[in-house]
C-alpha cells in the first residue's frame, strides 16, 4: 500500500488519542525511531521534545533496553499473573524497593497510568473498609491531573480539565484551590489556607488525599512549591488521612530528583508510578504502599485486593523496567537534566517578556510556556514538523520534556521552533 493510501485509511478508521473522527488532527507517520531523532515515512526527521509523553527518557532504541527485552521474549512474553510469579517481576520489585522509600514494600504491577491510580484508590478505601470506617471522598488539586479512566477522573478537576464532560457521571470528590506559589518563589503560608480549611472541614469523609508532587502536568503543567508539599503530608498526618502521590510523569528523574516528592522530603502512604518505568518502551505501572496499609486491606471482609489487570506483571515490561532503573542507578541522568534544566534557562526564560506569553515555567527536564491565546494546535504541529522538530502542545501550552540524551544542539533547535512559533499570528486561535 502507498504512503497516502495508508494515511488515508488511518485518518478514515483509526481513532488516536483527544481528536475528532470527523475532522482528526493530521498525524504523522514515524516508521523508525533511534537516539532523540524521529524518522518519518518520507524519510524527514525530527528531534523529539515530547520523549513519547514523558516517557522515553532514555530515548528510542536504547541497546541496554532492547536485549533486555530480547532476552526475556525469547523465554516468556507474557503468563497470568493469578498463581504465578516469574523472575523479571521479582527482580523488577527487589529493584523498586532497593530506590523507593523503606515504608512503601508492598507492590502492585499495573499495565497503565490510570490503571495504577484506579488502584490507589481501591487501596485507600479498602483501607478504611477494613477500620471499619466508611470513607469515600478524596480531597485533590484544582488543574490536577490523574488519568482518562472513571476513578481517575474523579480526581481531576471537574472544572479545568478534559474531563468536564464526564462531570454528571463521576463521583463527586473536593477540590482545593491549585498552589500559587511557583517553585522558586518565597513560601507564602496563606498558599495553603485553602487546604487547611477543607481538609479540617471533610476529615472524617476523606479515604485519602492525591496528587502530583511538585508539577502539575496535563492539567494545566503548573511548578509548585515544596514547602506546599510538606504541608500535605503534615496536615494528612494530624487528620490521620492517606495520601496518595501521583509520581507517574514525574518519576524516574524528570524533576531532578529520581521522584519530585524528594523535592519535599516527604513519604506518601501510597504511591503510583507508570510513564517512565520501562524507559517508554512497554506499557507498565505499579501502585505501592506500605506493609501496614496492605495487611489491614487484607484483614477485611474480603481479604483481598479487588483487582487483576490481565496484563499485570508482564515479563517483557518487568524486564525493560529492571533495566530501565539499573540505567538511571549508573546516575548518568543527574548531569544530563541538569544540562537541560540550564540551557532551558539560558534559552526560554527570556521569553516572558514577548507579548503572547503569560509565563515561562522551568524545573528539571521540563519547560512551559503558557501563552495568553489558544494555540492552533493543527497549524504549529505543522510549524514544527517543517522545521524538523517533534513537539505537541495543547490548550494554551508549549512545554518539552525531551529525552535525558538529549544533545545540546538538539535541544537548541527545538527552543529556537518554539521562539519562531511565538511569532506568527495563525498559531494563536
Amino acid at each position: 500500500m502507498s504512503i497516502k493510501n495508508d494515511m488515508q485509511f488511518d485518518r478514515k478508521h483509526i481513532w488516536h488519542p483527544y481528536t475528532s473522527m470527523i475532522n482528526p488532527l493530521f498525524c504523522y507517520q514515524i516508521i523508525a525511531a533511534e537516539n532523540c531523532t524521529l524518522i518519518l515515512q518520507d524519510g524527514r526527521q525530527l528531534i523529539d521534545g515530547m520523549s513519547s509523553w514523558w516517557s522515553a527518557i532514555h530515548g528510542y532504541n536504547h541497546p541496554r533496553l532492547n536485549k533486555a527485552i530480547t532476552e526475556q521474549i525469547s523465554k516468556i512474553s507474557h503468563i497470568m499473573f493469578g498463581g504465578i510469579t516469574h523472575p523479571p517481576a521479582i527482580s523488577l520489585c527487589r529493584k523498586l524497593i532497593e530506590i523507593l522509600p523503606t515504608s512503601l514494600e508492598c507492590i502492585f504491577l499495573c499495565d497503565s497510568g490510570s490503571v495504577s491510580v484506579e488502584v490507589s484508590m481501591k487501596m485507600a478505601i479498602q483501607y478504611w473498609l477494613g477500620c471499619n470506617k466508611n470513607r469515600q471522598k478524596f480531597l485533590s488539586l484544582k488543574y490536577g491531573y490523574h488519568g482518562d479512566t472513571f476513578a481517575a477522573m474523579s480526581v481531576c478537576d471537574p472544572n479545568n480539565s478534559m474531563h468536564k464532560l464526564w462531570k454528571k457521571y463521576l463521583p463527586e470528590n473536593y477540590f482545593v484551590e491549585s498552589p500559587k506559589c511557583g517553585f522558586y518563589d518565597s513560601w507564602d503560608i496563606k498558599d495553603f489556607d485553602n487546604f487547611a480549611y477543607l481538609i479540617e472541614r471533610y476529615k472524617n469523609e476523606l479515604a485519602a488525599v492525591i496528587l502530583e508532587p511538585i508539577v502539575q502536568g496535563a492539567g494545566g503543567m503548573r511548578i509548585y512549591n515544596p514547602c506546599y508539599l510538606k504541608l500535605v503530608r503534615e496536615y494528612c498526618d494530624y487528620y490521620e488521612i492517606l495520601l496518595i502521590i501521583d509520581e507517574i510523569a514525574t518519576g524516574f528523574g524528570r524533576t531532578g530528583k529520581l521522584f519530585a516528592m524528594q523535592h519535599s522530603n516527604i513519604e506518601p502512604d501510597i504511591l503510583c508510578i507508570g510513564k517512565s518505568l520501562t524507559g517508554g518502551t512497554i506499557t507498565l505501572a505499579a501502585t505501592i504502599t506500605t506493609r501496614e496499609i496492605a495487611n489491614t486491606i487484607s484483614s477485611g471482609s474480603v481479604e483481598c485486593l479487588m483487582h487483576g489487570p490481565t496484563f499485570m506483571g508482564n515479563p517483557l515490561a518487568c524486564a525493560a523496567a529492571l533495566e530501565n532503573i539499573n540505567i538511571l542507578q549508573s546516575g548518568q541522568w543527574i548531569k544530563q537534566v541538569k544540562n537541560i534544566e540550564s540551557q532551558l534557562f539560558d534559552k526560554l526564560l527570556p521569553l516572558r517578556i514577548l507579548k503572547q506569553v503569560v509565563d515561562v515555567r522551568i524545573l528539571g527536564a521540563i519547560g512551559v510556556i503558557e501563552t495568553y491565546k489558544i494555540l492552533n494546535i493543527e497549524k504549529i504541529q505543522q510549524f514544527f514538523v517543517k522545521h524538523g522538530v517533534w513537539i505537541r502542545p495543547f490548550n494554551n501550552l508549549i512545554y518539552l520534556t525531551p529525552p535525558y540524551i538529549i544533545q545540546n544542539d538538539e535541544l537548541d533547535k527545538l527552543i529556537n521552533a518554539i521562539i519562531l512559533s511565538l511569532e506568527c499570528p495563525c498559531h494563536f486561535i
